[in-house]
This record gives structure tokens, C-alpha cells and sequence, in this order.
């Protein structure tokens, strides 16, 4: 699984990977997912120094979305989305198989997270406030 999440709104987006995380793999999600963004919320990607994202240069010339790398154990440099790993983790605990999820039970799965008001926003939802910025552009 790869997760995404929006800095501003805090909507999150879990990617379900259920054969491979190659880098070819992972590649081809992210331009799927960032196609289908309002492009003024896609500006762009901020990732570990996972393998899985030794394609970015192709990732970046297919989408024009710069790709960011935190520093090696410095998830502090990727706060809100370490956040949102742990929200996920609640649902998806360590260790387990994430491949035996399907993608219906995993966008369950965003679409509760993403409806889960935020004491950050105000009470909103990240849902509510991507609609809003989405509608913005």
C-alpha cells in the first residue's frame, strides 16, 4: 500500500498495491492517482528513500509534480503523512498482509478516514475541506 496525503486539507489516499511494490508499479499508481487531482493540489510528492520510488524521475516527467525525498530516518520531515500512517495503521496494524485487502475494504477504509472530523480543521472533514479547495482552483 502506498499512502498520500494532502498537506493542507489532511485528505488522505491509500494506494492498494495487492500483487508488487516494484518501482515500476508503484510509478504507474501515483500517475493514476495524481491524474485524476485538481492539478493546484498536486504540486508535489514528498516520499522516504524507499526502492519503490527509484522511477520518480519518470513519475516527474510524466506528471511535471517534483519529487521531494526526506532524509534518511527523518520522518519528522514527512510529518502529516507519518500521521496519516498511523491513522491507517489502526485498520492495517504492522505485520500483517496488507495483498489480502481488497480494494473495496481499503477505500472503505480512506473514505472513513477521510469523513473522520479533525480537531486541526476546525471539526470539518479532510473530505469537506478538499472539496472546498477543489472548488477553489
Amino acid at each position: 500500500m502506498i499512502t498520500l496525503r494532502e498537506r493542507v486539507t489532511h485528505y488522505g489516499l491509500v494506494i492498494n498495491l495487492p500483487t508488487d511494490h516494484t518501482a515500476a508499479t508503484v510509478t504507474a499508481a501515483l500517475l493514476e492517482v495524481f491524474a485524476a487531482m485538481p492539478a493546484h493540489l498536486a504540486r508535489t510528492l514528498t516520499r522516504d528513500q524507499g526502492a519503490e520510488m527509484a522511477r520518480h524521475l519518470d513519475f516527474t516527467a510524466a506528471s511535471g509534480i517534483p519529487v521531494h525525498f526526506a532524509e534518511r530516518s527523518s520522518p519528522w520531515q514527512r510529518g502529516a503523512n507519518e500521521n496519516y500512517n498511523g491513522l491507517v495503521r489502526q485498520y492495517f496494524p504492522k505485520n500483517t498482509d496488507l495483498s489480502v485487502h481488497s480494494t473495496e475494504h481499503v477505500n472503505h477504509v480512506v473514505t472513513e478516514l477521510n469523513t473522520r472530523p479533525r480537531k486541526k480543521l476546525g471539526y470539518q472533514t479532510p473530505a469537506f475541506r478538499f472539496r472546498q479547495a477543489a472548488r477553489a482552483a
